[in-house]
């Protein structure tokens, strides 16, 4: 999974040599209410589903409200078609689901996503249970891979919602890390200055590996634009960051935006119409 959502931030990049068919470590993905995880994680979905390796198992709680039908990958319809949806309503309904990864018939995902982890959590907030679930995932994962075999191995991601900006009060996340040597956190970035929301995604793939950045914008049109940390910082005129070498960006749709006070979570549709966690 940390393959896939680098070559989100990266704009679609290909894999770096040597990389080919890795999904890279258990990565979790970290950000407070309202910063745009379930749009990033929507969005590796899509970048997985068109790599030719295999379906993908998105998990959530409740229905997406909107998937980002305006995306040039959106459109591609056979992309949605290899993202599978699965809505456990509790944590036992999960583990269940979890357990039981083995008898289903439905073809083996390449890529395993689980949006809103604390809202399972807050059902049992022991220890033992977390640590109970992060051992399922990583199991799961690990099947999967198996089943796959030459075709390559499972990415498995986990978006973890924080209160606040210091992570201090997230559940367990001393003992999650243990389970997911990746992280990705999402902050809020103080030099996107007339941006709808900005964010800033910082990627760490280990303790060993360096810390890579961007800065994520989100318009109000509904454009995500991802521009790498370095050339943002650089503070240069809107008009000179619009024109850089290093900048990327992606469309998302413009329908169903949230107002000026919200972040992007709300892009994302579904024709279920069910509410979705922002």
């Amino acid at each position: 999974m940390a393959e896939a959502l680098r070559r989100v931030l990266n704009a679609g990049c290909a894999a770096r040599p040597g990389e080919d068919g890795a999904a890279g470590p258990p990565l979790l993905l970290l950000g407070a209410p309202r910063s745009a995880q379930t749009s990033l994680l929507f969005a590796a979905a899509l970048e997985a589903a068109g790599e030719g390796r295999g379906s993908v198992l998105f998990v959530t709680r409740r229905p997406l409200q909107s998937l980002p039908l305006s995306t040039p990958t959106a459109r591609e319809h056979w992309r949605l078609q290899k993202v599978r949806f699965q809505y456990p309503s509790s944590i036992q309904e999960l583990l269940q689901l979890l357990a039981s990864a083995h008898e289903a018939p439905a073809p083996t995902p390449s890529l395993l996503l689980l949006d809103g982890l604390e809202e399972y959590l807050a059902e049992d907030p022991s220890a033992q249970e977390a640590a109970y679930l992060a051992a399922l995932l990583l199991d799961t994962a690990a099947f999967f891979s198996h089943r796959l075999g030459a075709n390559g191995s499972c990415g498995l991601v986990v978006a973890l919602e924080t209160q606040k900006e210091a992570e201090a009060d997230a559940p367990h996340l001393a003992l999650l890390k243990r389970y997911f040597p990746a992280q990705c956190r999402l902050q809020p970035d103080a030099l996107g200055l007339g941006q709808h929301c900005c964010l800033r995604a910082s990627l760490e793939l280990g303790k060993l590996s360096p810390r890579t950045e961007w800065s994520v914008s989100f318009l109000p049109c509904g454009e995500m634009k991802v521009t790498p940390w370095l050339a943002q910082a650089s503070k240069l005129s809107p008009e000179k960051k619009d024109s850089s070498a290093g900048s990327q960006s992606l469309t998302l749709g413009c329908d169903n935006l949230p107002g000026p006070g919200s972040p992007s979570d709300g892009i994302l549709t579904s024709e279920t119409g069910a509410d979705s966690k922002t």
